[in-house]
């Protein structure tokens, strides 16, 4: 009951504020995350699942051939989302969804992308679980996302302002993706920290 609560909250969170999500997040986009998308969509080939996929910022930098299916839990940021879809001429698959709960089979794409989702998602472990479930053997799970900085004063700041974040946006700023990677079984294959340690792009693959 606590999870389906939070998760509520979250999209209603996001149903609030879609309209200025794309004005709200364009100075963290170049101060902290420039090519990220790009870093990310670049490696994800074939039939391929973005989790949390917002307002569908990563549609221009997917490969032509690339066969999207795309969820988001907010109906108000897949609203925007589906539009850019249409300006773009990019065809894809957007619907509903929650990444904790998948409405996928096993073993059903190549890749599963999430940028800048775990952050607000209730339960990223969850997540993480999904994304390797619906994974083929050899998929990848491709990530961008901010993260606990392994420098102290970069770390001391983050839990000072993390309770703000949480609270206003259901933005955590200390959590560590890749420890729920590895415990999904999942093999990194590249990884990659900046901007102080609390920016991270990681690729890992199902066995």
């Amino acid at each position: 009951m606590a999870l389906r609560n939070d998760t509520d909250r979250v999209r209603r969170q996001y149903d609030r504020t879609a309209a200025r999500y794309d004005d709200l997040i364009s100075f963290a986009e170049r101060m902290l995350f420039g090519g990220g998308r790009e870093w990310v969509c670049s490696r994800a080939r074939g039939e391929v699942l973005e989790i949390a996929a917002g307002t569908g910022r990563n549609l221009p930098f997917y490969a032509e051939d690339v066969d999207l299916t795309a969820i988001e839990l907010s109906p108000e940021m897949l609203e925007i989302a589906r539009r850019r879809a249409a300006t773009l001429g990019h065809e894809a698959d957007l619907r509903v969804g929650d990444a904790q709960d998948l409405p996928f089979p096993d073993a059903r794409f190549d890749a599963v992308v999430c940028t800048l989702g775990l952050c607000t998602i209730p339960s990223p472990e969850m997540a993480v679980r999904e994304a390797a479930r619906v994974l083929r053997p050899g998929g990848r799970l491709l990530l961008l996302e901010h993260v606990r900085s392994p420098l102290l004063p970069v770390r001391v700041l983050q839990i000072i302002l993390n309770p703000i974040t949480v609270l206003t946006e259901s933005d955590h700023l200390l959590r560590e993706p890749l420890v729920h990677v590895g415990e999904a079984g999942l093999v990194v294959e590249e990884l990659e920290r900046s901007k102080l340690g609390i920016v991270e792009k990681l690729a890992a693959r199902r066995p």
